[in-house]
Order: structure tokens, then C-alpha cells, then sequence
């Protein structure tokens, strides 16, 4: 099974393993006259119940069919799903023609039905406040790293500039903090890194009801180290961005975890004209 540095993940995964295993000791089964009957190689059985390797839905089904125990499987299945919904590859997720452009569409929804939305990133500046030749310059890089195709790149950076939309809506909340580090992090061309930190100076300086910006100095002592980006939605779900994947979390005591690292990270961060300045700092390393 894919490791998991996150423990709602990896105890949803070993969940399964261990409820296959009751079905087997169950039914009397010795794990190889079940890996016989299911024509499988010896070591399966035994890489599955450790949490060793992920089952797949047919290898569930299959388990479930030699224990005597199908009345389990469509159950056991939704637990299957569940846990690789909880652990979503990149790659998996940008999958087939337009991969990029659809999974930019699909995440709209959440941030329309979403009232409170609490935003960290460290590497680079927040989705929700990306010009488009940034977004451009970013989805380039992410759909090289996941080796999707390029054709797609346009119409994702269009559907992800369309989100933004969700920023003007009176009823809603968003709580931005970045690292000062992510304002140096270039992307594209100088004038590309100008007009996308001229766009955050103008946030700082604005009046959106809905919006703050906050930005972590350098130089500001801190609780809470560098973490990976991560969003937090109506206090009941976070989003944490990996290289390799999209990590879920629902398990309150996980979310407690990160609203706290969050609020510890806005103690850090400034705002208004002292984020400002930083930003204007940033843009004159890039004249």
C-alpha cells in the first residue's frame, strides 16, 4: 500500500487490511489456499493483510468470493474507495484528454459551497490570487511533472482564473497567508513574477470584504515551521498538496492539528501596508 506520512489515510488503509484478515480467519482459510484459490502468488495475501500492497476492487470482490463472504464485498469496496479517494495521485487525477483543464472545473463546487476558507502555501502564491500568465507558467510545470499533455493548459488556466469569482461573494471568508520566500520563487519571466506581485500589492491595499492577505517575513521570529500548502474548508476538511498527491483529511482530531498551525502561522505573518512593503520589495528583485 502507498505510505502515507498522514495517519487518517494509512489507518483507513490498514482498516481494510485488518477487516480482510478477520474474513479469512473467519472462514478457517489459510492465506495460501486463499491466494490458491483466487490465483494468486503465495506472498499476497500476506503483503495485503500487512498493508504491504493495495488491493485492488477485483482482488476484494475475489477475497470476499473464496471466504464465503460476498455479502461483505460491496461494503468492503466502498471502504476501498474511500481510503484512495483520501490519497488522490496527482497524476491519477489529471488523467485522460483535458486531465488538467477538468480537475481546474471539478474544484469549483467546493469553493462555492464552501463559507470559510483558511489558505497556506510556502512555494507559491495562493490559487485564488494567481494572475493568469502565472497560472500559465505553474500548470506548464505541473502538467510536465505528471505527464499530461500541454494542449490542455489554456483552457485549465481559464477555469481556474473563473474560481476566482467566489472571492467577490459577500457571505464568504478567505484567510491567505504565504511565506515571503513563495514572492521570490520565480515563475515565467520577469514581467510574468511583476504582474503577479503587483496583483497581491493591490490585494493588500484593496478593500475586498471577503479577502485577507497575510505574508510570513523572513526576518519575524515564529511557532510553527514551514509546511506544506494546505487549505482548510469550514473547519471540517483540509486539502494538503504533496509532490506525488492531493491528501483529504476529515478526522477532526487531523483538522484541530492544522487550524492550529494556522493560527499559529497568522501570529507570524503581516498584513495591510507591512505585507505591502514586503511584496514591493520582492517586485524590484525582478526590474
Amino acid at each position: 500500500m502507498a505510505s502515507s506520512q498522514y495517519p487518517a489515510v494509512q489507518a483507513a488503509r490498514q482498516a481494510l487490511a485488518d477487516r480482510l484478515r478477520e474474513i479469512r480467519l473467519n472462514a478457517g482459510i489459510k492465506s495460501s489456499h486463499l491466494a490458491e484459490a483466487a490465483g494468486w502468488d503465495r506472498w499476497k495475501v500476506s503483503k495485503i493483510e500487512h498493508g504491504q500492497r493495495p488491493p485492488t476492487v477485483a482482488d476484494v470482490r475475489a477475497w470476499c468470493r473464496v471466504c464465503d463472504a460476498e455479502d461483505q464485498s460491496d461494503d468492503l469496496v466502498a471502504a476501498l474507495q474511500a481510503a484512495d479517494s483520501a490519497y488522490a495521485t496527482w497524476k491519477r487525477l489529471q488523467r485522460g484528454k483535458d486531465g488538467l483543464r477538468r480537475l481546474q472545473e471539478s474544484r469549483l463546487p467546493l469553493y462555492e459551497g464552501t463559507s470559510t476558507d483558511w489558505t497556506y502555501c510556502s512555494q507559491v502564491v495562493p490559487g485564488l490570487l494567481q494572475t493568469r500568465d502565472y497560472v500559465t507558467e505553474l500548470l506548464t510545470l505541473v502538467s510536465r511533472r505528471s505527464g499530461g499533455p500541454d494542449d490542455d493548459i489554456p483552457g485549465a488556466a481559464a477555469a481556474r482564473i473563473d474560481r476566482q469569482r467566489v472571492l467577490w461573494h459577500p457571505s464568504r471568508k478567505f484567510l491567505f497567508l504565504m511565506e515571503e520566500a513563495a514572492l521570490y520563487y520565480r515563475l515565467g519571466s520577469p514581467q510574468v513574477m511583476r504582474d503577479q506581485l503587483a496583483h497581491l500589492a493591490d490585494i493588500t491595499a484593496s478593500a475586498i470584504p471577503s479577502v485577507a492577505l497575510g505574508v510570513l517575513p523572513f526576518a519575524r521570529p515564529r511557532s510553527q515551521w514551514v509546511l506544506e500548502n494546505f487549505t482548510v474548508f469550514d473547519s471540517s476538511k483540509v486539502e494538503v498538496e504533496i509532490l506525488s498527491a492531493l491528501v483529504t483529511i476529515t478526522a477532526p482530531g487531523e483538522v484541530s492539528l492544522y487550524l492550529a498551525a494556522f493560527e499559529d502561522l497568522y501570529h507570524s505573518a503581516v498584513f495591510g501596508a507591512e505585507a505591502g512593503k514586503l511584496i514591493e520589495t520582492a517586485a524590484t528583485s525582478y526590474q
